[in-house]
């Protein structure tokens, strides 16, 4: 399943023209593209969908949303465990070497 999922600005920066942001999601810290809203600034929220933000959204509606999601596990299948994610790759790394 792919959400729009709300997350909160942590910084911004230009790279080659794109304008990209740092956002939490409740934890999980990815980066996004703004150039659908190019004018949200550093602690708003906006709605995200496939790395880019789509629509500001209110503090206390951001909350609820991730709040919501957490209780119903959709934040851990929309962005996994990424310990886990590192352990399967550290170990299908190792069986690669040990066919060799």
């Amino acid at each position: 399943m792919c959400l729009a999922v709300p997350g909160r600005v942590l910084d911004i920066e230009e790279r080659d023209g794109t304008r990209l942001a740092t956002v939490d999601f409740g934890g999980v810290v990815k980066e996004v593209c703004l150039e659908y809203l190019p004018d949200l600034q550093v602690g708003e929220y906006a709605i995200v969908h496939v790395g880019f933000a789509l629509q500001r959204l209110d503090e206390e509606s951001a909350r609820q949303t991730l709040e919501l999601f957490a209780e119903l596990g959709m934040l851990q299948e929309e962005f996994g465990d990424p310990w886990a994610a590192a352990a399967g790759q550290a170990e299908a790394t190792v069986a690669e070497e040990a066919r060799r």
